[in-house]
């Protein structure tokens, strides 16, 4: 997996000799840790299994040169039962190691990935401030790493510290004190966690007080904890009653962090130097404190008293309001969720996790999320609520991140069975996937994950499928959909196994990629087979007629209109499950449709009635039938001069006028009786007789029926077949009515038979009595009503007059 390293021959030789490498193969190294650094840390990959792992390597003959040998076994023996240790516990914040190997030149373990140790982070920054400063570099025989620390890892890493020590000291079967709590035995792991290592210098409590023994320069400094770290009680006290000595060698870690990797006390293993420094320990607390984070000032200050029973106890530092962050809380979840049961899994990725993920650096998203994300993918209980957080992922990387880190994981989902929910989840996310996936992976892979979900017999998943088609239509090539998504979509609808509403959405997505054949043989009979009920329904029904209307190359004719889709869509416009919206879209299209129907009906018709030949053969009957071409004699009005006339229509003089002699006799009569009995009443009528034997009628009415019509005596042209009708005139002419809202003249009829001073009646007398009449009408026009002196009594002397004209007939 990892070429040989060749920084140096030394190190190829350790890789050669120790049985590790039968274990592991390894690569080259990316940091150290311990004390002095004395172990070198080098990627590795499990064999049996692939899996990544570090090789932690010591070699023995690098202490030769403390030139006593004794002292090189001292070390050797410190480090092989620290090694030793660290693999006894199994806690998620302290290192975990797999095995341990020692050959005669080596002393080997492999543990879990490792970055780097905080001592090699810290040295970074110390070297970053010191050139800052333009000092010389310091002699630290570090392996400086390249990482910058965000506040979010230094507080949850702090955190995790906090927890390893209280484990240590209290949850653990046997009561531990460290000794030697340093960053260079605090080790990040690749996926961003810190855990507690260094297990060297560890002493078991039995009973309290217990002894310890201080630091001392007659021992070599790889052989003892590191002096600028240790507490001031383990160097002037021999009797220890407590554990705080690791929670002092706690606060001054956090001052190295926050001072660029230095510690408080820089003693450089002077036991002399040491002792001076403490003594001025309180000072240099208060001059630092403001550059450590407020909320933590507290309790590094607690922690770096010199008296014991100041400071905080692990279980305490862990409840303090620096550590009451949301994302610490969900990172201690992922740490332990191997622990937690299947709901509890799935309610912190649905939910918790869901909604701190936008505020997580992408830094830790990949660094430490991602870590426990991919190992939860391969358990299909909880794949479904591990593929939410994924997804938020999927959305927020670049393409080159998802193509290196996310992709390789998740390409065996695409082949392999999946759970009903995990399958569902991808399907419906699937263009989120697509965005970022390399091209030569689309079709091979994640589309054909698509096209084989629609062969599902899970109801839910092949719903999946057609919302993943409507999502991922640009993704798929026209082959696909004619021969693969159009077959599947129809199956569906026949078998009704899906949804009809995705069916339609699906449809709507497709039908732009679809042949104008296919669409006439498949499209348009699926259409008018769907169950126009639910609104959603009729308004994706409505969407894609509303697409077909706007162009001829979607097949929708005028006779599938007018028979097929208005007929089914005409009944929804009384459907009380629409809104304003919906009925408005669904009554546009209707009116589209009918708009269509109309123009191409009349533009055929029109063509049409071109195209028939010409009715010449019936022009001349209609000719020789018009009103125009008929000639019929003038008509005359025996003894009429027309002065004004106010009482009678034009219909009732036709009438009169048409009478004969007899019939004109009887009818003075009726009159002469009809008069008798209107003169009881009271005397209404008066009568007035003019000369000649002519009846005038003047104009005296006051108020005048709008019934009344005025007899006008135009020429009159009548078609002989009238002339015998009953009620026209003698001399064949046809009467014209006038109607009520015309102006009203007056008139001066002569209903008696002629004298010798009267006109004769000849048919040559009839042009001047149309002149005549028709002056008389125009000279007389109908009085103001303002002139009532000359209306008074009208009726009364109209009845008398007619009264006395009737008797004189009837003496003569």
């Amino acid at each position: 997996m990892f070429a040989k390293s060749k920084s140096s021959s030394s190190s190829s030789q350790f890789q050669l000799t120790n049985p590790i490498r039968n274990f592991c193969d390894i690569g080259k190294q990316t940091a150290t840790a311990g004390p002095e650094h004395i172990w070198r840390i080098y990627d590795a990959y499990r064999k049996e299994d692939g899996k990544e792992v570090s090789v932690f390597f010591f070699d023995k003959r690098s202490v030769e040169k403390l030139h006593k040998p004794k002292r090189k076994e001292i070390v050797t023996e410190i480090l092989r039962y620290g090694a030793r240790e660290l693999q006894r516990f199994s806690h998620p914040k302290i290192l975990q190691v797999y095995k341990v190997e020692e050959c005669p030149e080596t002393l080997a373990f492999a543990s879990e990935p490792v970055l780097a140790s905080l001592a090699n982070v810290l040295a970074s920054q110390d070297q970053q401030e010191l050139n800052r400063q333009n000092l010389s570099q310091s002699n630290r025989p570090c392996y400086v790493k390249d990482y910058d620390l965000l506040e979010i890892e230094i507080k949850y890493g702090l955190l995790q510290i906090t927890e390893a020590l209280l484990f240590l000291h209290n949850s653990c079967h046997l009561r531990i004190l460290h000794r030697n709590v340093c960053p260079s035995n605090i080790i990040i792991t690749k996926r961003g966690t810190w855990k507690l290592a260094g297990f060297e210098f560890i002493k078991v409590i039995n009973k309290i007080p217990f002894e310890i023994k201080p630091w001392t320069s007659s021992k070599s400094k790889m052989a003892q904890p590191n002096l600028d770290y240790l507490a001031p009680e383990t160097q002037q006290k021999e009797l220890i009653d407590s554990f705080a000595s690791d929670m002092y060698s706690l606060g001054m870690t956090m001052c190295a962090i926050f001072n660029h990797g230095r510690p408080l006390i820089q003693a450089n293993h002077n036991y002399s130097e040491y002792l001076r420094q403490i003594e001025n320990l309180d000072d240099q607390v208060e001059l630092f404190l403001p550059s450590v984070t407020f909320a933590l000032r507290e309790a590094v200050q607690r922690l770096l008293q010199k008296d014991v029973n100041l400071r905080p106890t692990a279980q305490v530092l862990s409840m303090i309001k620096y550590f009451r962050d949301p994302l610490v809380h969900a990172f201690q979840f992922l740490d332990v969720s191997k622990l937690k049961d299947i709901s509890q899994k799935e309610h912190f990725y649905t939910t918790t996790l869901k909604e701190f993920l936008p505020y997580v650096p992408k830094k830790l998203l990949y660094q430490h999320i991602w870590w426990y994300l991919r190992a939860e993918l391969q358990t299909q209980e909880v794949l479904s609520a591990v593929l939410q957080p994924i997804l938020y992922i999927i959305e927020k990387s670049t393409k080159e991140e998802f193509e290196k880190i996310i992709f390789p994981t998740l390409r065996p989902l695409f082949l392999n069975r999946k759970s009903i929910n995990g399958t569902v989840i991808m399907l419906e996310n699937l263009h989120v996937i697509l965005k970022k996936t390399p091209e030569e992976y689309i079709d091979s892979e994640v589309l054909k994950m698509l096209y084989n979900s629609f062969e599902n017999s899970t109801i839910q998943v092949q719903t999946a499928a057609c919302i993943a088609v409507t999502k991922v239509t640009d993704y798929i090539n026209d082959d696909a959909i004619k021969t693969i998504i159009l077959p599947k979509i129809l199956q569906a609808f026949d078998n009704k196994t899906v949804d009809e509403c995705e069916l339609v959405k699906v449809i709507y997505c497709i039908l732009n990629r679809l042949e104008k054949q296919r669409i006439i043989d498949y499209v348009l009979p699926l259409l008018s087979r769907v169950n126009l009920q639910e609104p959603e329904i009729v308004v994706r029904v409505v969407n894609i007629y509303t697409l077909m209307l706007t162009d001829k190359k979607y097949g929708l004719s005028v006779n599938w209109m007018a028979t097929r889709a208005l007929p089914s869509l005409l009944p929804q416009t009384v459907n009380p499950g629409l809104n304003l919206d919906q009925f408005v879209a669904l009554f546009q299209v209707l009116q589209e449709m009918l708009n269509h129907i109309e123009r191409n009906q009349r533009n055929k018709l029109t063509l049409d009635n071109l195209s028939l030949p010409s009715p010449d053969r019936f022009r001349t009957f209609r000719h020789q039938h018009s009103t125009d071409n008929m000639h019929v004699p003038p008509f005359n009005i025996p003894n009429l001069r027309i002065d004004q006339r106010k009482t009678s229509s034009a219909e009732d003089m036709a009438r009169k006028n048409s009478m004969t002699e007899p019939d004109r006799t009887a009818s003075a009569e009726n009159m002469a009786r009809k008069n008798s009995i209107m003169s009881n009443f009271g005397g209404w009528f008066a009568s007035t007789v003019n000369d000649s034997n002519f009846l005038k009628v003047h104009n005296a009415f006051t108020s005048r029926r709008l019934s009344d019509n005025t007899l006008m005596t135009p020429k009159i042209r009548v078609a002989p077949s009238c002339a015998s009708s009953p009620g026209g005139t003698p001399g064949g002419g046809l009467p014209i009515r006038r109607h009520s809202t015309q102006e009203r003249r007056g008139s001066t009829i002569n209903l008696s038979p002629p004298t010798g001073g009267g006109m004769p009646i000849t048919s040559s007398s009839v042009p001047y009595l149309l002149s005549s009449s028709m002056n008389s009408i125009r000279g007389s026009r109908r009085p103001s009503v303002s002139s009532t002196s000359s209306q008074q009594g009208l009726l009364h002397q109209v009845g008398n007059s007619m009264y006395q004209f009737f008797n004189r007939q009837t003496d003569a």
